[in-house]
């Protein structure tokens, strides 16, 4: 009982004590009880590229001392500000007002005079109200921070283009790294402040985590069906022995597949069929593997979902579906022809090596093993996946993140389909390239906050000379080199605060022309090598598995010339048709 009386009081105490706590607080922000000169003011801080900068402290000043009952004044995440400064009464009709601002990686700025404008108007308490508004533009310096978030990106590069570790792990000890140093270094040295929590919070796209996750569970389901390996042995059947046909079919079956659902899974699925049917035909995998795997990431660049650069882009720049296939889809169709084309000549030797003497034989062998196992499942997907390429051209319309077309269509088809929800989640989410994606927007979001991105941008804006041509040409060829030699998807999240300044400054790109030469370059690019593209490191390490080693040598010396001419015709395009 003496327990319970000495916690109530203990309660009391303690309620009592808040409450006054939040009275003095009150006080203090509500200015002094005496009249006073009040200065409202409000504004934008941005950086040089007109972009507003999060986070950055003002301070006010009168006649060189700064003013009292001043409250934290910060930038919001649009670099908005608005202040309610109290100052001595009757010391703002002669005194002179300055402000200063404060931001790491940024110059700081020297105390700005502060015009203002008195409002006639008054409170019942003798306040005299004055009016302004400052807009202000902080210069990039290269800080401690710069340095490091610099190295941290060429970092994860680096981990990731020689596969020292798994590019999930590269990504996070990179987003691991830069916020650590934050919160150590730069708690007690501001220039060491790279990001914070919030901000790293704020870099992740969620727009794109759930596209991602929602095409995940789609094409989970849809796998189980076998309808992809029924495509296959579909192919197969359509050629009766003609290896020539084949691999043109079993290109346009790859291409049409990666643009409705994603080159990585399409692979994934035909690899197994495609290996079985090549070791019937007594030819290598290989002849049949890399040309299905370019045609694979070119079906995938026409469309916003067929690659993971595409969704980016997307995401970022807010657009659509159909945007994608208008501008994208014609060309891509072009390379895609010129693509099958030339794997029918340069492999050309070993298909006419090719033994198809047990045609029918084999045939019936592959329609035993690879036939659709769950009929009504690939009914109810083919439904699903319906409805979400409805409202993906739709979702511009609707003006709807495409990702909640993704998460409705997957959530309809885990309803009628009764499919295990946990064990979806846990065999079909690549929860590795989730976090990936994640930790590498943390990455990126340092490299910007600190500047390097904004150097990035003023590099290119000084090559193309604001040249719409020249930027165009830039972007796309070095979009297509750079995506042979690292991951293409680090590379595409690096440029997205770049195209996005370049498309702003440089006269015509407004159209979004500068967007499709990095989606054209990043997504082709990837087919110059076999790192260059998740879906080539997949194709690579299945067929090692099954014993058919590709190498760096083998694939680049077949893939990496048609990469050049398919990227050739792209440039060719944007000169004569533009966007």
């Amino acid at each position: 009982m003496v327990m319970r009386k000495v916690l109530i009081v203990s309660c009391l105490i303690s309620l009592l004590f808040s409450m006054v706590c939040d009275l003095c607080y009150s006080a203090s922000l509500s200015g002094p009880s005496k009249p006073a000169d009040i200065l409202l003011i409000s504004g934008v801080i941005t950086d040089t590229h007109g972009k507003g900068v999060r986070g950055a402290k003002l301070s006010f000043f009168l006649n060189g001392h700064q003013a009292d009952h001043q409250e934290k004044v910060f930038t919001s995440h649009t670099g908005a500000y608005e202040a309610k400064i109290f100052f001595p009464h009757n010391s703002l009709s002669q005194g002179i007002v300055e402000v200063e601002v404060s931001k790491p990686a940024y110059a700081r700025q020297g105390r700005i005079k502060v015009m203002t404008v008195r409002d006639e108007k008054q409170d019942g308490q003798g306040n005299r109200y004055y009016l302004a508004h400052l807009d202000i533009a902080l210069e990039r310096i290269l800080s401690p921070g710069f340095w490091i978030a610099t190295v941290t990106l060429l970092l994860v590069y680096v981990l990731i283009a020689l596969e020292i570790v798994h590019r999930t792990l590269a990504a996070f000890l990179g987003a691991s790294l830069i916020l650590a140093v934050s919160y150590t270094a730069g708690t007690f040295y501001p220039s060491f402040r790279i990001l914070t929590f919030d901000d790293a919070a704020r870099a992740i796209d969620m727009n794109v985590i759930f596209l991602l996750i929602g095409m995940m569970i789609i094409v989970g389901v849809l796998k189980r069906t076998g309808v992809f390996q029924w495509l296959a042995y579909k192919s197969y059947e359509l050629a009766r022995g003609n290896v020539f046909i084949l691999a043109a079919t079993l290109m346009l079956a790859a291409a049409v597949a990666s643009s409705l659902l994603d080159n990585v899974t399409t692979m994934l699925l035909v690899i197994p069929v495609t290996i079985e049917i090549a070791v019937t035909l007594e030819i290598h995998p290989t002849t049949l593997l890399i040309p299905e795997v370019f045609a694979s990431n070119i079906g995938g660049t026409a469309t916003l979902i067929g690659d993971p650069p595409n969704i980016m882009i997307g995401s970022y720049a807010n657009l659509s579906f159909v945007d994608f296939l208008v501008h994208l889809g014609p060309i891509c169709l072009i390379c895609l022809v010129v693509g099958v084309g030339y794997f029918v000549l340069w492999y050309g030797k070993s298909y006419r090596k090719a033994q198809a003497g047990k045609v029918e034989e084999t045939i019936e062998r592959l329609k035993r093993e690879y036939r659709i196992t769950d009929k009504r499942t690939l009914v109810f997907s083919a439904i699903a996946l319906g409805i979400t390429l409805l409202l993906f051209v739709l979702h511009g319309q609707l003006d709807m993140e495409p990702s909640i077309a993704a998460m409705t269509g997957a959530a309809l088809l885990l309803l009628v389909t009764r499919t295990d929800i946990s064990e979806t989640l846990e065999r079909d989410i690549e929860w590795a390239t989730i976090i990936f994606f994640i930790m590498l927007f943390v990455v990126i979001a340092g490299a910007e906050q600190t500047g390097l991105i904004h150097h990035i941008a003023e590099g290119l804006k000084y090559l193309s000379q604001g040249s719409l041509n020249r930027a165009v040409l830039i972007i796309l060829w070095g979009a297509a080199l750079t995506s042979a030699v690292i991951d293409n998807i680090p590379f595409t999240a690096t440029m997205l605060p770049v195209v996005a300044y370049l498309t702003e400054i440089i006269p015509g790109a407004d159209g979004g022309i500068l967007w499709w030469a990095l989606a054209l370059g990043a997504c082709l690019g990837g087919n110059g090598t076999m790192i260059g593209a998740s879906a080539n490191l997949v194709t690579a390490g299945m067929a090692e598995r099954a014993g058919y080693p590709i190498s760096f040598r083998t694939y680049a010396k077949a893939a990496f010339p048609p990469m050049v001419f398919t990227v050739g015709l792209c440039s060719l395009w944007f000169i004569l048709v533009g966007s």
